[in-house]
């Protein structure tokens, strides 16, 4: 189970950090990600991260204002979001690939998750 706390409204420019604790069998998983969708398009990748080694992975259109980090021990895994721009604005997914490890080639492929969470919205004004 994934649970996902601290999407929000923001003004342009703002920040948010977006969290995403794991439970079960998700709390062991490898790769655990991040995904956005808003209304009317498709579900976009954001950020990535392997739990073991902490490499992580984004997206062109967050690089240089996302960060993808984790505690490890805990199994919460943070975005943080800084000089959010209303593109921004979406549900946002925490993913886990629970059991097996995905290629660096598809970690920032949604297909590669097999346990999402409900989804919190942040919202850019």
């Amino acid at each position: 189970q994934l649970v996902e706390s601290g999407g929000g409204s923001v003004q342009a420019g703002g920040s948010l950090r977006v969290s995403c604790a794991a439970f079960g069998h998700t709390s062991s998983s490898k790769c655990m990600g991040w995904f956005r969708q808003a209304p009317g398009k498709e579900r976009e990748r954001v950020a990535a991260i392997y739990t073991r080694d902490g490499n992580t992975y984004y997206a062109d259109s967050v690089k240089g204002r996302f960060t993808i980090s984790q505690d490890f021990l805990e199994n919460v895994v943070y975005l943080q979001m800084n000089n959010l721009k209303p593109s921004d604005t979406a549900m946002y997914y925490c993913a886990a690939a629970a059991g097996r490890e995905i290629p660096a080639a598809q970690i920032l492929s949604a297909k590669a998750y097999d346990a999402w969470g409900q989804g919190t919205q942040v919202t850019v004004s």
